[in-house]
């Protein structure tokens, strides 16, 4: 009953996920390991399925967890074709945390056991795998480089080219097979790859058959991302009005879609698309439906950009004041966000579009703030904010006592009605009170603390040079702190560390193992005491099937699992795998580099017009005439 109860359990956990409904699925599949089994092929799936419901519910560490289960299982079984598939999720979840070194281990292990086995699909899976892999290594590395297509260092470069070598190996044997859907999928990555690569007449051609296989699926999702990459890639062959008409069918299909997100980024791109054809008034219409949409969504950034870009447009159409208001309000988010890039071009731009009004650099543009504290006039909603008045800081209370030792407090606190700008001298006097206060303590602890060192240096008892008695007073104070960080070597009348030993030196009496235990560290029993540490380091780190969750051992299942087995020295391949797993530990642990530019839901994944005024302005610089020297 207890074995069709975790069977019951993981069915209803699986239809779940089939339908959707990951949380709800993985719920069952946890049930289904709380009630356990013994059928261990059962055990292995539940755990693949887990680890998967995790993957989608975006719970990385849990899904890691559960395929290293589901791992470590099937090779305790022997199960080969598990092992594959155990190591190509495992592959792919360690990709999503950016271990990208380990991701490419665990799926060159699911290809090198897939083509083992004769395993066409699942060869054809871990192509696939690999491929994405080194495409998102590489899209991770020229982010952080912020390099343009075509523009990319060599190690960049490399990455993206084994990505499309295995995506042309994996369209190859999808060929062969005659899957379609797994065709379109490397169609699309292809024409990714090409376009980070510069090679953008062939990321069109990839992205058509793309396109072409997503209408004949009826999947418009897949639909709505080939437009966009078509519209991406005719914007750097300079067919701004073939890219217009591309973003107009991705922001048709994000609305059938209602993916509000992705219809604001097809707004985004198509007034971007409009400013580089000089259309200033449809520019504008799609940036203030991009900023509707950021408002509603809550998203600061895309709400920033889209002000930047207004305001670009109105200076285009020369109206200064708007474009004013809306550099205040790029300014303003900039430095909510903490933006500093964004927050430099909306200073530069609101000095020059205050010279060109002829307002002082400590004017206010208060027609325009009036006329434009909303959204009206372009038929946009506002998003109006409350602020509090400085004219309401009078009804604020400030203390009228006088504040112990801080006799500058009396004038910032007699009376209610004080101004605020003598409150606040107040305060600062208070403060630099309390700092003197505690410089005061400082100096005074500093005093004691040398007259002990004086004292303590008046107890040695040898007189040689000041320079001696200085170190050997540094080395007694240091050895104390020395003493404080030793591991005691007795707990509870036991020793902390257990040696291995033959049965009569383990018999005698604790004060015999301690003698010995405090004899010189040039003893061979520190040696074996040191050994048989380090070896129970490794013991603690092996994996140990009687932990694995779910999993009720019997008389029948014992004979399927290798835990008295006989130890086998690993090969080559292992110490090449851990070498290249254990190169990447110490990345793991350096502080990643601050994003260039704050990211957000309803901008695009690579803001290529950005890429583009980046492009133009070396154009730019190579038109220029030298100055011929006199």
């Amino acid at each position: 009953r207890m074995e069709a109860s975790c069977l019951e359990l993981a069915l209803e956990g699986e239809r779940l996920c089939k339908a959707g409904d990951f949380k709800a699925g993985a719920a069952f599949f946890e049930a289904a390991v709380q009630v356990g089994t013994e059928d261990l092929k059962t055990l292995s799936a539940i755990y693949s399925q887990l680890g998967n419901a995790y993957f989608y519910l975006k719970e990385y560490s849990k899904a890691l967890e559960y395929h290293k289960h589901d791992l470590t299982l099937a090779r305790t079984i022997g199960d080969r074709i598990g092992e594959a598939k155990a190591s190509g999720n495992l592959g792919n979840t360690l990709k999503i945390l950016g271990q990208f070194d380990e991701a490419v281990v665990c799926c060159q292990r699911h290809l090198d056991i897939s083509q083992e086995q004769g395993d066409k699909v699942g060869e054809a899976r871990a192509l696939y795998n690999i491929g994405n892999v080194y495409h998102a290594k590489g899209k991770h590395l020229s982010w952080n480089m912020a390099q343009d297509p075509g523009y990319l260092p060599q190690e960049v470069k490399e990455t993206l080219q084994k990505a499309s070598e295995y995506y042309e190996r994996n369209l190859s044997l999808v060929k062969e097979l005659g899957d379609r859907a797994a065709q379109g999928r490397a169609y699309g990555n292809l024409g990714n790859t090409q376009y980070l690569l510069g090679n953008f007449s062939e990321a069109i051609a990839f992205h058509k058959e793309r396109l072409a296989i997503a209408k004949e699926f009826g999947d418009k999702a897949a639909e709505r991302r080939a437009y966009s990459n078509l519209g991406n890639a005719h914007i750097f062959l300079g067919r701004f009005d073939i890219s217009a008409e591309y973003y107009k069918k991705t922001l048709q299909l994000s609305r059938q879609l209602k993916d509000q997100a992705v219809e604001a980024q097809a707004c985004y791109s198509l007034g971007n698309t409009y400013t580089l054809l000089q259309d200033y008034e449809r520019a504008i219409e799609y940036h203030l439906k991009h900023l509707v949409i950021a408002q509603e969504l809550g998203d600061r950034v895309g709400e920033g950009r889209a002000c930047w870009s207004l305001g670009n447009a109105y200076v285009s159409l020369g109206s200064h004041e708007q474009a004013l208001h809306f550099a205040r309000k790029h300014l303003e988010i900039s430095q909510e966000i903490g933006d500093r890039n964004g927050e430099l071009t909306a200073q530069v731009n609101m000095a020059q579009l205050k010279s060109a009004l002829g307002l002082g650099p400590g004017d206010e543009d208060v027609g325009t703030a009036h006329h434009y504290s909303g959204y009206e006039a372009q038929g946009a909603r506002p998003k109006r904010l409350q602020r509090n008045s400085m004219d309401s800081l009078d009804l604020l209370k400030f203390p009228s006592e006088k504040a112990p030792g801080c006799g500058a407090w009396q004038a910032a606190g007699t009376a209610r009605s004080q101004s605020l700008n003598r409150a606040g001298e107040g305060t600062a006097r208070c403060r630099g009170c309390a700092r003197r206060s505690d410089w005061t303590r400082g100096v005074i602890w500093g005093v004691l603390t040398l007259f002990c060192i004086l004292l303590s240096f008046q107890k040695i008892s040898r007189t040689p040079s000041d320079e001696e008695c200085f170190f050997d007073l540094l080395s007694k104070f240091q050895s104390n702190r020395m003493d404080d960080q030793r591991c005691p070597l007795w707990q509870e009348g036991r020793l902390a560390v257990r040696q291995s030993c033959d049965p009569g030196v383990c018999s005698s009496s604790p004060l015999t193992a301690q003698s010995s235990l405090m004899a010189s560290p040039q003893t061979e029993e520190f040696f074996d005491l040191i050994a048989s540490s380090q070896s129970r380091r490794l013991d603690d780190q092996r994996a140990n099937v009687g932990n694995l969750p779910g999993l009720r051992i019997t008389h029948n299942n014992l004979g399927h699992l290798r835990v008295e087995g006989e130890a086998q020295e690993p090969g080559d391949e292992f110490f090449n795998m851990l070498m290249k797993c254990q190169s990447s530990r110490i990345d793991d642990q350096r502080c990643a580099p601050p994003d260039s530019i704050p990211r957000g839901p309803t901008m695009p994944d690579e803001d290529f017009f950005s890429l583009i005024q980046r492009v133009q302005a070396k154009r730019m610089d190579e038109q220029r005439v030298d100055l011929a020297s006199a």
